[in-house]
């Protein structure tokens, strides 16, 4: 079928809106029409090179639909099911998802970062070549085939541009406050970004009962946005932000500290916010190849924990309904983190708007 989808041919180019070939669902394969889909930082980074993968490519990984149709073998979803998209599909059988880490699954990584589905192969082609899928799922397109293990239903009366939100930003963000770091009542949490991960890790943090969560960010403008989040202290990124930090939790520094941004010098920065025997979470994700230097006679001397938080540690299957039910019992805030809507054709818009700081977080809508 011929479908619109937004498709980058390389490397420091703006997306195109492009018309691409879109073959049916093979065996265990899906037919999602997309009703929405996130304006998120992970697709950028294959714009701006910090992440390498093959091209060309169509992004978007935060989506959410309708199941159209389904190929053969095909038991977790059927046609007319509402679903929210997992982007790092789990088997339930390699070591990993047998410990309890589903988002480290080991079956599927190799080819969901080969921008393929789970057989190797792709469904999607331009001018008669092979278009890769990015996180087996290529959202940004009015229709995509994905692995059934990428479906997640969900029910039917949250909104689907919502919906969208907790495939990745929500998710990500929430779960490293709840299961990766997680968060006590009482504590106290400083998290530096306030982009959509770092909005939903103070919600998160919130949800957890911590008593003093500090916002940090470089724009004066996501101070509000953060309060409304569950940030009970604001600071503006500058020298003297670590003052600020430790001032506000009486002179040690934080419980815990997340950053959402992915920027090494920032996550140096963080650890510094975090008392002796605290806890640093990096939920943001830096360029690859690049490193980050922290001070081994510290981290020894006063106990500190360094984590990593891939997909907030979640098990999809088992947190997205979760998390949709919180929103709709009216203890997670995920309308407010939608600031604009976005036709497909103006992606690099939305793009624009999001490096600008303009924005929660961005979505691109389908009719």
């Amino acid at each position: 079928m011929k479908i619109q989808a937004a498709l980058l041919l390389g490397a420091h180019q703006p997306f195109r809106v492009e018309e691409l070939e879109l073959e049916e669902p093979r065996t265990s394969e899906v037919l999602v029409k997309i009703a929405a889909s996130g304006v998120c930082h992970s697709d950028y980074h294959l714009v701006s090179g910090a992440t390498n993968h093959p091209m060309p490519v169509v992004p978007g990984h935060e989506g959410a639909g309708v199941v159209e149709a389904v190929g053969e073998g095909v038991t977790r979803v059927q046609p007319g099911d509402h679903v929210t998209l997992n982007w790092a599909p789990d088997c339930g059988q390699c070591f990993y998802c047998l410990r309890g880490k589903p988002s480290l699954c080991e079956t599927y990584v190799e080819p969901i970062w080969a921008g393929t589905m789970l057989d190797g192969t792709t469904r999607l082609r331009w001018n008669g070549q092979p278009v890769y899928h990015f996180s087996g799922l290529a959202s940004f397109a009015e229709y995509a085939v994905v692995p059934q293990e990428s479906c997640v239903r969900i029910r039917k009366d949250v909104p689907l541009a919502v919906a969208a939100l907790v495939g990745c930003a929500v998710a990500t963000g929430v779960g490293a406050a709840m299961y990766t770091a997680n968060v006590h009542p009482g504590e106290s949490v400083v998290v530096f970004g306030c982009g959509g991960v770092g909005l939903n890790i103070l919600q998160g943090a919130a949800l957890c009962g911590a008593e003093t969560i500090i916002a940090v960010d470089t724009n004066p403008t996501k101070m509000e946005i953060a309060r409304q989040f569950g940030a009970t202290h604001t600071v503006l990124s500058d020298d003297n932000s670590l003052k600020a930090i430790r001032d506000l939790t009486g002179g040690r520094g934080a419980e815990h500290a997340f950053e959402a941004v992915g920027i090494p010098a920032l996550q140096e920065l963080a650890f510094k916010a975090i008392r002796p025997g605290g806890t640093l979470t990096l939920a943001g994700l830096s360029p690859m190849g690049t490193g980050t230097n922290l001070p081994g006679a510290v981290i020894t001397r006063q106990e500190k924990v360094i984590k990593g938080s891939y997909y907030g540690t979640i098990n999809a299957s088992r947190d997205f309904p979760l998390l949709l039910d919180l929103y709709m019992a009216g203890k997670l805030k995920l309308d407010e983190l939608i600031t604009h809507q976005y036709p497909l054709t103006q992606i690099n818009e939305a793009y624009e708007a999001m490096l600008s700081g303009a924005v929660a977080r961005g979505v691109v809508v389908f009719q």
